[in-house]
């Protein structure tokens, strides 16, 4: 019973994770990676879909990348996505293909994209922490209705503790990895 609740709450703390994973990947870094568009909503007939569904992205040199969409009559769709996403890019559309140049980073610009890391790792870390309370939560009842013994419980919050800290733990990681891509010049 008490392993249940901690798989579960594992689980859901990486999917916290996998999430904070996918956000950092869409923050401009100074060198140019598919990642930074990939997941960005274009409208394809009237429903939004990620436009790594609908077009090869490359990265031609360090600092642009090239999107090839499937359907040239995508161009448009694809172009009004970039310049509504808060990138700061702006598409050059060939005819049939966009690319994107990506300028260097400012100082200032570094900051703001530090502090949008930090923030989305906070909200990972807020994530994480809600899953814990979720779990203790479920692991008092499971006592309340006498399916664990008190001792059972406190264990079970211990292990838990102990998965939330190492989740908290990769968090960090991952910021770090993050601030250290954005200061890179």
């Amino acid at each position: 019973m008490v392993k249940d609740i901690i798989k579960d709450a594992r689980k859901r703390m990486q999917g916290a994770l996998d999430v904070l994973d996918n956000e950092l990947k869409g923050i401009r870094t100074g060198r140019a990676t598919p990642g930074l568009v990939e997941n960005l909503e274009v409208e394809y007939y009237g429903v939004p879909t990620p436009l790594i569904q609908l077009a090869t992205i490359s990265v031609p040199d360090p600092r642009s990348l090239l999107i090839k969409p499937f359907d040239r009559s995508l161009l448009k769709a694809v172009e009004k996505a970039i310049l509504a996403s808060d990138l700061g890019l702006t598409p050059n559309n060939d005819g049939q293909n966009i690319r994107l140049n990506l300028p260097p980073l400012t100082g200032e610009r570094r900051k703001e994209l530090m502090r949008l890391a930090h923030q989305r790792a906070e909200a990972a870390k807020v994530a994480i922490r809600n899953v814990r309370r979720d779990a203790i939560k479920d692991l008092k009842e499971a006592e309340n209705e006498k399916m664990i013994s008190e001792d059972e419980r406190k264990r079970g919050e211990n292990d838990l503790q102990k998965v939330t800290n190492e989740f908290t733990d990769k968090v960090d990681e991952m910021l770090k990895e993050k601030e250290r891509e954005i200061m890179e010049f």
